[in-house]
């Protein structure tokens, strides 16, 4: 076994931002306890001062562990990336240890919170994860989060690439990603992959009135890895986890419910609508998979104009059955907020049998930045409660998981809080649609699914344009992308269903 102390956002410096008594405690602690390594996920300093790094250097020496330390954005201020190196260490670098292997990289960029494994970097860390993929475990650390966070106020400093290194970890099998930069700690199950945050170690800038802490983490040689959030008041917060073997489930059970999930159909008088590409979906969609519900996650129209939404209605009503459609960004611009009502109702609530369909608004005006809000996330919550008993799918506009190949800047601003929300409450199944790419993922029990674009020509799904098939079987959920023109198929993720349902 591996006994690994998870510190971060130590912030140290002169001034009033820096604890030193809580960095005494932790670090006495570490000394005394079994531990092997000490990862440090950055921020070691304030500003990235000389003064504070001779400080950071002398304080570090405390922690009588074998220690890594990588940069934060704090760090890299005032050309302190260059100072980071003379005083601490390497900004990238491997660390193995008998079946382990730790890859650290550097996420920051001068002077700006925002964080980025891009370029030669993302190409490093791709040739790393292949060269020690014989490794049984496997941890990439850095400092900026990949998944949003709760109780962080608004979300803007994900990984700008945090969808393409989240499916680069998960295509390695990684099994923990560490990393701090929000002052939170969390953990959560994404896939098969680890994501643990560390609360700030000495800080004064926790969220909440929280306390400064640090994660302690076992890697047991049965396969278990176990996270404990441990907070200087002794408060204790532990999850395990059995590292996922790759398998591959087959239906055996009933089919229950076909859901058509579509987005970005951006309907306009432009060339980049392809109004053919969307006829003969719509053909398929009626004549071969005959869903029992075609859910329309956004952007229907390009601009919220008249012409353009009547043609979209004109459209829409070819789709043969039941069917649902929350606004997108585009969908409310202009005249959009009024024209969207007239033509498609106000979205509301669908039960089916065993099914909640629960509709969420997050599209703003004049603005592709999305936000559920407090009372939205309120409403969300109560409506999860109040259906509990059903198989309960969450429909919205903007994407929660970052997305491959976007730029990700925090389009859903409060989607740490949201994602906490459905993770707590075990929303059953979550549709999407912004991001101009499909994706399919499970975060602690809830499967995430995002629809590409259907129509529209500017997308940035190397498949093309598509819509997604989702099947709910009496014990799993598979969900397929399907190409829009050939209707070729794409298996975007196979979840088995663990809990109860009203059908057992």
């Amino acid at each position: 076994m591996i006994k690994i102390a998870h510190i971060s956002d130590t912030h140290i410096t002169s001034g009033e931002a820096y604890k030193g008594y809580a960095y005494d405690l932790i670090a006495n602690e570490i000394n005394t306890l079994d531990y092997n390594l000490v990862i440090h996920t950055g921020d070691v300093t304030n500003d990235g001062l000389r003064e504070e790094y001779e400080r950071a250097s002398y304080e570090l020496k405390k922690i009588q562990k074998p220690l890594i330390v990588l940069p934060g954005n704090h760090d890299a201020r005032n050309v302190g990336y260059e100072l980071f190196q003379k005083y601490i260490g390497p900004l990238n670098g491997i660390y193995e240890w008998k079946d382990l292997v730790i890859i650290w990289t550097d996420s920051t960029i001068p002077d700006l919170n925002d964080g980025r494994i891009g370029g030669y970097k993302f190409r490093w860390l791709k040739e790393k994860l292949e060269e020690y993929s014989h490794k049984k475990f496997k941890i990439v650390a850095s400092h900026h989060h990949l998944v949003p966070l709760p109780d962080t106020g608004r979300e803007r400093n994900v990984l700008f690439n945090a969808g393409d290194v989240l499916e680069l970890l998960l295509k390695h099998e990684v099994n923990l990603y560490l990393c701090g930069h929000k002052h939170v700690p969390n953990i959560y199950s994404v896939e098969g992959l680890v994501v643990a945050n560390s609360g700030c170690t000495s800080c004064r800038k926790t969220r909440k009135g929280d306390v400064n802490s640090y994660n302690m983490i076992k890697i047991k040689d049965n396969g278990k890895i176990s996270v404990t959030i441990k907070r200087v008041t002794e408060d204790i917060h532990k999850r395990d986890f059995t590292v996922k073997k790759q398998r591959i489930f087959i239906p055996r059970k009933k089919r229950l419910f076909r859901i058509i999930q579509i987005s970005e159909s951006n309907v306009s008088d432009r060339i980049y609508f392809r109004e053919k590409v969307l006829k003969n979906a719509i053909k398929a969609i009626n004549e071969r998979y005959k869903p029992d519900l075609v859910v329309h996650c956004g952007d229907i129209v390009e601009v919220g104009i008249e012409r353009y939404y009547k043609k979209a209605y004109a459209l829409w009503e070819k789709i043969k059955g039941k069917k649902i459609i929350v606004p997108g960004h585009n969908d409310i611009t202009y005249l959009g907020y009024e024209l969207f009502r007239e033509y498609f109702g106000e979205p509301e609530i669908i039960e089916n049998e065993n099914f909640t369909f629960i509709p969420i608004i997050s599209a703003q005006y004049e603005t592709p930045i999305g936000v559920v809000g407090r009372i939205g996330q309120k409403i969300l919550r109560e409506h999860l409660k109040k259906y509990e008993d059903t198989f309960r799918v969450i429909i919205m506009h903007h994407n929660i998981t970052p997305i491959p190949k976007s730029r990700e800047i925090g389009f859903l601003e409060d989607g740490g809080n949201v994602l906490k929300i459905l993770t707590d409450e075990k929303a059953n199944l979550v549709l999407t649609g912004h991001g101009g790419n499909s994706l399919g993922m499970k975060i602690e029990q809830t499967p995430i699914v995002n629809a590409g674009s259907i129509s529209w020509e500017l997308h940035r799904n190397p498949f093309g344009n598509s819509f997604n098939l989702i099947d709910i079987y009496e014990d799993m959920i598979a969900a397929f992308e399907i190409q829009a023109t050939w209707g070729s198929r794409k298996l975007l993720g196979i979840w088995k269903i663990k809990t109860e349902m009203p059908w057992d």
